[in-house]
């Protein structure tokens, strides 16, 4: 019990500094994940050693729960966040995103491992599916604080949070076509990434999720409408239906991820969500209060020994998936993205595609499943290396884009 009571003064002590701190930590280079995972590290074995996560158990088994969590509530946090029906006023914008971009990303960060690391494509391909979603979580800290309302136009944080929504949950397909293809025969493999992964777990998780979704909105306003609602919580509704459609997805073997995401905005279109404000600032509460324990567990078990033994070829791998994993794919893209209408924001848009929670989910995932530590060693190394040079660099690009913003206006109104 000692331990548990130490986790929780620590997770509420470190939640406590981000609350009071928020503004400041908003525009320094040290942003909230990484301050927790720095923390993690500190505490953990290869620090002060107060905190052993091997007592509690598997690590890797708790920290792909804590994440999936953790994702579940960041993506009901964006679907209701979102304008009412921006994803379906803007399906242009997200299919090239989850159908060209996505996929590309795959591939790209799949070759670089092959290249670096000089191992088989099928064993690189696990790396690259861990890795190619856009982290709902940490692109939150980028698209919802002071400094991005203030400098960055609404397009693109609305484009950049429904591309993170989305993606977590349609980036397990990329992550399970190479498992399946290391675990069975190819025609095997093959039918059942397309008639079990695609139909049931991608397409029933939606159903799914739209179906609880809708009813959940429906019963809150039937509800609402008879003054059954003593005292009414926009909050707890919202945090129930995720934790519903984790469980139930779960039990009934589809992608609980992308269920919740489908459910929120299918809840949305019921109830209006984002109209709701006055709970926005909880919601964005919640969202810390769970961020916090993933990255200081990650902190907590993190592989050094792996890390070093990937020595040089893991610092470049890391850096080169950081330079060409999305810039390159956003750059080819820009015409068809009506939100990127100008080469800043594009800029911005190609490098701000941070790989977080989800990259440390889907790397338990492959682990679990399938016994290699490469997407684990290989992803979260990538993760830790995203979290510094994004979190470096979020604050100085929304400035520098806003100033690029203001000094255009006034060109614009001289002329």
């Amino acid at each position: 019990m000692e331990q548990l009571d130490i986790a929780l003064a620590v997770v509420g002590g470190l939640v406590l500094v981000v609350g009071l701190l928020s503004r400041p930590l908003d525009r320094s280079w040290l942003s909230a994940p990484l301050f927790a995972f720095l923390l993690g590290v500190a505490l953990g074995p290869h620090g002060l050693n107060v905190l052993d996560p091997m007592a509690w158990g598997d690590g890797k088994r708790m920290l792909e729960e804590t994440a999936r969590l953790t994702l579940g509530i960041s993506l009901m946090g964006i679907a209701l966040r979102l304008p009412p029906s921006y994803p379906f006023v803007h399906w242009r914008s997200l299919l090239v995103l989850l159908g060209i971009a996505m996929p590309a990303m795959f591939l790209i960060s799949s070759l670089l491992t092959h290249w670096v690391m000089g191992l088989p494509l099928l064993m690189t391909l696990l790396v690259g599916g861990t890795i190619c979603a856009t982290d709902p979580v940490v692109a939150s800290a980028i698209v919802t604080g002071g400094v991005a309302k203030e400098n960055l136009p609404d397009g693109y944080r609305h484009l950049l949070s429904s591309e993170s929504g989305a993606n977590d949950g349609l980036a397990y397909p990329l992550v399970l076509l190479p498992i399946l293809l290391l675990s069975l025969p190819a025609g095997d493999a093959w039918l059942d990434w397309f008639g079990k992964v695609w139909l049931w777990e991608v397409g029933g998780a939606v159903l799914i999720g739209i179906a609880l979704g809708w009813a959940t909105g429906r019963a809150l306003q039937w509800s609402e409408a008879r003054g059954f609602l003593d005292q009414p919580s926009f909050l707890s509704i919202t945090l129930a239906l995720t934790v519903l459609v984790l469980g139930l997805g779960e039990l009934l073997g589809t992608n609980s991820i992308l269920g919740v995401f489908a459910a929120g905005l299918a809840f949305d279109q019921e109830v209006g969500g984002q109209e709701r404000s006055e709970e926005d600032n909880v919601q964005e509460a919640v969202n810390i209060l769970l961020t916090m324990p993933v990255f200081i567990l990650f902190g907590l078990i993190a592989p050094w020994s792996e890390w070093r033994a990937l020595g040089l070829e893991g610092l470049l791998l890391a850096v080169l998936v950081l330079l060409l994993r999305r810039l390159p794919v956003i750059l080819l893209l820009r015409p068809w993205l009506p939100a990127l209408r100008d080469w800043p924001i594009t800029l911005v848009m190609g490098w701000f595609g941070p790989i977080g929670v989800s990259a440390l989910y889907y790397a338990t995932l492959v682990s679990s499943r399938t016994g290699y530590d490469l997407a684990w060693t290989a992803g979260t190394l990538i993760v830790v290396a995203s979290m510094i040079a994004h979190g470096i660099t979020a604050a100085p690009f929304a400035y520098r884009y806003g100033r690029w913003q203001r000094r255009h206006r006034e060109g614009a109104g001289r002329e």
